[in-house]
């Protein structure tokens, strides 16, 4: 393990910190189950768990670890239906993109939403029980923002889905 080195990115300093082979396997654990104890890490990876604890504080306080979650099962929270929706619009400006923002925080049944390059400005994942509930979300977005193209998509099978992202890059 390297010392942190400050690296600048735009105008704002940030640290980089390097993580090595043992830190990846920790991260893997964790990312399969967030509720692994530090002894079972500890153990599979072959540290003693003040240090491997002391590792996994490191990785939270440097922001690779952002925070621990639970993942709710989607058909047992009554939200089956999944769509994703491509936006496009004409307005291309500092306050439209802050009140889109502030939009789809106000809308929990938007779980996912990335701003894009192309001919699609945002693509955002939606999860609701029906089409009516989506009908609804879909009319607040139009009531309270202006797109010059909607394209809903919904998705007729789960292939596959993770949030664990791959750690042999760090």
């Amino acid at each position: 393990m390297s010392e942190p080195r400050a690296r600048k990115t735009g105008s704002k300093p940030i640290e980089s910190i390097t993580f090595d082979e043992i830190d990846q396997r920790i991260l893997d654990m964790l990312q399969q189950d967030s509720d692994t104890s530090i002894q079972t890490i500890s153990e599979a990876v072959g540290l003693s768990t003040n240090p491997c604890w002391r590792r996994i504080k490191r990785m939270e306080e440097a922001g690779l670890i952002k925070k621990r979650v639970v993942l709710v099962d989607q058909t047992r929270a009554n939200v089956p239906l999944t769509l994703f929706i491509g936006l496009s619009t004409s307005r291309h400006e500092i306050a439209w993109l802050n009140r889109f923002r502030e939009l789809i925080d106000e809308l929990p049944e938007v779980v996912e939403a990335y701003r894009l390059t192309g001919t699609v400005d945002y693509i955002l994942k939606v999860v609701v029980p029906d089409m009516a509930s989506y009908d609804a979300v879909y009319k607040t977005m139009i009531q309270r923002l202006e797109f010059s193209q909607v394209n809903s998509m919904i998705s007729m099978e789960e292939l596959k889905f993770t949030t664990a992202i791959p750690t042999n890059y760090l």
